[in-house]
């Protein structure tokens, strides 16, 4: 089976993040692999050791990629993929990445492609989707089970707190979610087969591909951080006084009564 998995760089939102210029600020920021990226790109090498083939990571980005996606490969993945927009696209979206991965995707072939139900730091969803409608084939998100059998796909997904079983045929490009699997860790054996790995590197012209074919479609204005949130107040004293004043308070100071 020829399994590709979409990867993203993202900021660790464990660590403090902060903003300038009206943009995050990557300077002394901690970078890692997508969480729900990390459930993809194990479930294809878990697909991959029951079915056979190899697995291929690709990701969008600088060159900076090339750290995670060493992680990928110290996983398990086989093959790695960084197509570098550093000098080619000065602001991207999610039709920008999903164009580039598209092309790229186009001439291969195919059986399953894997990603991130969202990115931690976009949250919208849509570079999965959109990449296999460019491809044309069938897609499900929020995948919390995967079965194969031949060419035959079955499909649990996530549907708030329910869940459906859905079979299709490949090839097929799922979004995994949490509960999916556990991701490994990348072992000391791994980390060094993943040096010899192959890593390819690509640019847009590579692609046939120029700037205005990838051009944004949406446009980023500004990124704050939300509001400081202000302590909490613990009222005293007798019940019928508490539930006076916290009407009040409510009324002059929350203003939603």
């Amino acid at each position: 089976m020829n399994i590709y998995v979409l990867m993203k760089r993202t900021f660790d939102t464990e660590e403090k993040i902060s903003i300038s210029g009206g943009k995050i600020n990557e300077e002394g920021a901690e970078f890692i692999i997508n969480p729900y990226d990390e459930y993809a790109i194990e479930e294809a090498i878990q697909v991959r050791d029951a079915n056979g083939g190899e697995v291929t990571v690709i990701t969008v980005g600088t060159e900076e990629g090339e750290k995670q996606l060493r992680t990928a490969l110290a996983m398990g993945a086989d093959k790695a993929v960084l197509i570098n927009t550093e000098d080619d696209v000065e602001e991207g979206d999610q039709y920008t990445t999903a164009k580039i991965i598209a092309e790229y995707l186009k001439d291969k072939e195919v059986d399953l492609i894997l990603a991130g139900n969202v990115a931690i730091d976009g949250g919208s969803g849509q570079v999965g989707p959109r990449v296999a409608d460019a491809l044309d084939i069938p897609y499900v998100t929020t995948i919390t089970k995967l079965e194969i059998d031949g060419t035959t796909a079955t499909v649990t997904r996530d549907v708030e707190g329910d869940s459906e079983v859905i079979e299709t045929s490949l090839p097929l490009l799922v979004t995994a979610q949490q509960g999916l699997n556990e991701p490994r860790y990348p072992s000391l054996p791994g980390i060094m087969k993943a040096k010899k790995k192959p890593l390819e590197e690509l640019e847009l012209d590579d692609l046939d591909l120029d700037e205005d074919d990838v051009e944004a479609k949406t446009k980023t204005i500004e990124i704050y951080l939300p509001p400081q949130k202000e302590a909490g107040r613990v009222l005293e004293g007798e019940l019928a006084d508490q539930v006076k004043e916290l009407v009040q308070l409510l009324h002059s100071e929350a203003k939603v009564v």
